[in-house]
């Protein structure tokens, strides 16, 4: 079932500056801190003064200053770097792209292999794991009954890396769907980005690519972070995969 989030006006002016944000402050660690959707995420959560650990391979690329925010250099491929920067942590938000080695297979996304090795870091954890929170691909949204976006998308035109990149998603959301002895949500953007102001109003749906009343897919980056960030304050949506668009 869709749920429409709408704030009313002098609402949504408080959230957007920040003012009369109630919720308690958490330790929220960001892999991806410096991408286009990172950054976002990383502003959302300032904004409503959390807490802040920017992992990104190149923490100089992360402009922002915060007396929150503290940057770090990590790798999701090292598992004593990840078991060092997200113990002790409320949220990790995982928010990467990209492709390790040559093989050319869905396992050789980083989207994927960042999935299985966060899982393997916080299931010994038990209860004092952080929740995990996974920005997923639009390729993994159904089109149409049974069909996903990727298998519409035509492959010839596709640079190989970004094929990989569409099929590790997918693979990740499979493998997710196979866990339950950790706290994680799966929560993914439609077809577009916009770079449209933060409004705070938007549907949540499910694997179905939701299309606002015109049939576009579509949200700007700024209100998918307030969708990234509530999901952090409120966990809505254990073990669960959602989407997020107008």
């Amino acid at each position: 079932m869709l749920r429409r989030r709408v704030l009313f006006i002098g609402l949504a002016v408080l959230l957007a500056t920040g003012i009369g944000h109630a919720e308690p402050a958490l330790n929220i660690v960001i892999y991806g801190a410096t991408g286009e959707i990172g950054t976002h995420i990383v502003r959302e959560a300032l904004q409503r003064d959390h807490r802040v650990t920017a992992v990104s391979r190149n923490p100089a690329g992360l402009e922002m200053q915060h007396p929150n925010l503290s940057t770090v250099k990590g790798d999701l491929l090292d598992r004593a770097s990840v078991s060092a920067i997200v113990t002790g942590k409320d949220v990790v938000i995982v928010s990467v792209r990209g492709v390790i080695g040559d093989s050319a297979t869905p396992e050789s996304a980083l989207q994927f292999i960042a999935a299985e090795m966060l899982v393997d870091v916080l299931f010994p954890m038990g209860d004092n794991a952080p929740r995990l929170i996974h920005v997923g691909g639009s390729g993994s949204l159904e089109v149409e009954p049974g069909v996903l976006f990727a298998e519409k998308l035509p492959k010839i035109l596709l640079p190989k890396d970004l094929e990989v990149e569409i099929l590790g998603q997918i693979l990740a959301l499979e493998f997710y769907r196979k866990v339950d002895d950790v706290h994680w949500t799966y929560i993914t953007p439609p077809r577009n980005f916009t770079n449209g102001e933060r409004s705070g109003v938007f549907r949540i749906g499910g694997d179905q690519a939701l299309k606002d009343s015109r049939g576009r897919t579509r949200v700007s980056r700024a209100d998918f972070a307030v969708a990234i960030i509530d999901e952090a304050e409120q966990a809505m949506y254990p073990r669960q995969r959602i989407s997020v668009a107008y």
